[in-house]
């Protein structure tokens, strides 16, 4: 006897327009999955403004109160949350993430390569597709010719791992071609071989004066000083309340993914969350109450284990991204930074708030990478975007959007403040 598939993974509807879905998994535990599950749901472009977890040690139970959207594939977000819990047979003992264990074979990278005639939007455009049809971009290699025509370069796994077929690969060069009209000129999808994609991993040269303290973030003075400070952020961990666990209670400022970001910690540190709450309120605040411990199943009572901790969450809270702008004589650079899990996976749909955000701001793209590097002890997946400065293709020249306002536009996108 086990739980039947259709209900590890439950997704109400509302009954009043307006108010949040409501999903709930059943299922085996195992450390991380509320990273996962998370990931999964802000893959898909929704809020999570209300959160219940709960689990014995061996079977948790959790909902999450999210806001979607009009387009959000219900259907399709409950089959990726369905695959990444575990299955029935492991409820024997609960699961720890190591990142010395052997990792999964990793998927097949291709090269959606196509050229067109550029104009404003593009590169969101495209990732827009790329995005609703679940092709991941590992790297993208974006360039303009002086006539006015880009070359992109896509390096791109398929989450539904069917791009090897006829069918599949049909389907999205007819999307694209949809989005971009005439504007096309050829289009191609090929599956890349070894030393390519192995090169798609990583992106070029990083300049050494690019560490993590140059990423400030490119926002005004109201900004910075407002409502993303470290006075706005309490962290406070108590080991009296609990006989077995250590209470964190974290009191800040909501943002785009902010439980994902808390949850992506915790996996990292290898922390079991026992029972935890989430909920936000009509002031943007957000409280949340975690009982925890350490992956021997005991509280964390160091004091330099608890300092360790709470200075890496009071970070991610803080600071989830970076980002930053670097002169290349007379072209402007904007850098975006996004911390990688130790399980090697990065934070979804940052290149598509960037893109979204230049769009709106209608700054175009000259150039854009995407990368992984080796910045102090972590890895970061970075996004370097050359700005376009001309007046060419309908673009807005970056001497006219001050880097404040550019900066600002794409942080609030990031965080989810658009």
């Amino acid at each position: 006897m086990g739980i039947l598939y259709d209900d590890v993974v439950i997704i109400r509807q509302p009954e009043k327009e307006g108010d949040p879905n409501v999903i709930t998994v059943n299922c085996p535990d195992k450390t991380g999955l509320g990273c996962d599950l998370c990931r999964i749901i802000l893959f898909f472009g929704l809020s999570i403004v209300r959160g219940d977890v709960s689990t014995d040690g061996k079977w948790c139970y959790l909902l999450f109160w999210v806001i979607g959207k009009p387009k959000t594939r219900w259907g399709l977000l409950k089959k990726r949350l369905v695959g990444a819990c575990p299955s029935c047979s492991s409820a024997s003992g609960i699961s720890y993430y190591r990142s010395d264990l052997q990792p999964p074979k990793p998927p097949d990278v291709y090269l959606l390569k196509f050229c067109c005639l550029d104009r404003k939007g593009l590169l969101h455009d495209v990732t827009e597709v790329l995005c609703e049809l679940e092709l991941t971009i590992k790297k993208v290699k974006v360039s303009t010719t002086p006539d006015g025509k880009v070359m992109d370069l896509f390096f791109i796994t398929d989450t539904r791992e069917l791009l090897h077929t006829k069918k599949r690969r049909d389907e999205t060069t007819e999307k694209l071609r949809a989005v971009l009209g005439d504007a096309i000129i050829t289009i191609d999808i090929e599956l890349v071989g070894p030393e390519a994609a192995a090169s798609s991993q990583a992106s070029s040269f990083l300049p050494p004066e690019i560490t993590e303290d140059v990423f400030d973030l490119a926002l005004s003075d109201s900004v910075r000083s407002g409502t993303f400070t470290s006075e706005n952020v309490s962290i406070v961990m108590d080991n009296l309340l609990s006989p077995a666990h250590t209470l964190v209670q974290i009191i800040c400022q909501d943002h785009k993914g902010l439980l994902y970001d808390i949850m992506r910690t915790f996996k990292d540190y290898n922390i079991q969350i026992s029972y935890g709450r989430f909920s936000t309120k009509p002031s943007g605040k957000c409280e949340i109450d975690l009982f925890i411990m350490q992956s021997d199943g005991k509280k964390i009572v160091d004091p330099s284990k608890q300092n360790s901790l709470s200075s890496r969450l009071r970070m991610e809270l803080l600071r989830p991204l970076r980002v930053a702008f670097v002169s290349r004589g007379p072209d402007t650079e904007l850098l975006v930074a996004n911390p990688v899990e130790l399980s090697g996976k990065g934070r979804p749909l940052v290149f598509y708030d960037i893109t979204l955000a230049l769009k709106m701001l209608g700054t175009c793209i000259f150039s854009a990478e995407i990368g992984r590097h080796m910045i102090g002890d972590r890895e970061w997946e970075v996004y370097r975007v050359l700005l376009d400065e001309g007046e060419g293709s309908g673009s807005v020249p970056v001497s006219s959007v001050p880097r404040n306002k550019i900066g600002e536009g794409v942080w609030k996108m990031l965080m989810g403040w658009e």
